[in-house]
């Protein structure tokens, strides 16, 4: 029988991953298909017996149901259960369904080789930078620094972590010059007045790599100020592809182009690839 995957989510219209994995399927010569699949508020339980009674080989799970879909499944992976949520779901021998994370793994793919001493500051403290903070820690990242609005949110995130240090905006923003990481995950990172930047970067390490989560538009009103200074910018375009790229080789056992893929996502959406 054809394989085949999916993505479920509401909404889902938006998705690129059935673009991405079509791609890669076609790319691979796997004779599989991948649909997205919008699933009304109510009937997460509904889809997923769908999706096992209906042969579904593995599916991506997007927003808002990476936590709800937990209970439905048979077993998580350590990535997926120090977060409490769930984005990739594969389709083991013996008929059992296995969630994993791949988000943060995907986001440290998208960076490429930085050394494990570097210190890392968050902006934020959800569901992202959550995922994000656990697989640097996976694998082998220490010097973490969880910068919140809400004081209280950063600390019950390090101590979820059992590590790492949580500080406010303001201090991060006076320490800023210490840090070679700086991943913002916000929604004041999309806000285009600069005093509503979750922080100023004049005092940004030179060099420093500064992120932003956010993939559209490819450059944020946050990663626009940080091109002002002399630091690496990056979009979250990379954990996207690099996350599903992962995902896929969950599937098929085949690791597909990643750096091609962010190429041609970055042309679709009207920007221009640099190969870092």
């Amino acid at each position: 029988m054809k394989k085949w995957f999916a993505v479920i989510g509401n909404p889902i219209s938006h998705s690129l991953s059935p673009y991405m994995h079509e791609t890669w399927l076609k790319e691979n010569n796997i004779d599989a298909s991948y649909i997205p699949i919008h699933v009304e508020e109510g009937k997460l339980g509904d889809a997923v017996k769908a999706l096992k009674l209906l042969g579904c080989s593995g599916w991506n799970v997007t927003v808002p149901y990476k936590n709800e879909i937990i209970p439905f499944l048979d077993e998580i992976d350590d990535s997926a259960k120090g977060i409490g949520a769930v984005n990739t779901v594969v389709k083991t021998e013996d008929n059992r369904f296995v969630g994993y994370n791949t988000d943060g793994l995907g986001f440290i793919q998208s960076l490429g080789p930085i050394p494990t001493d570097n210190q890392i500051l968050f902006l934020g403290a959800g569901g992202a930078a959550r995922g994000i903070a656990h697989a640097l820690k996976q694998s082998g990242f220490r010097n973490i620094f969880i910068a919140n609005r809400t004081r209280a949110n950063a600390e019950q995130l390090v101590n979820d972590l059992q590590m790492g240090q949580a500080i406010d905006l303001q201090e991060a923003e006076e320490r800023l010059y210490e840090f070679d990481i700086v991943i913002q995950t916000t929604p004041q990172g999309m806000k285009n007045q600069e005093n509503t930047l979750p922080i100023q970067l004049h005092k940004i390490k030179e060099h420093a790599i500064v992120a932003d989560i956010v993939y559209n538009p490819l450059v944020t009103p946050f990663l626009e100020e940080a091109n002002k200074y002399n630091v690496r910018t990056i979009n979250g375009l990379g954990m996207l592809v690099h996350q599903g790229a992962i995902a896929f080789s969950y599937w098929n056992g085949i690791k597909p182009n990643s750096d091609k893929m962010v190429e041609r996502l970055t042309e679709q959406l009207g920007g221009n690839y640099v190969n870092r």
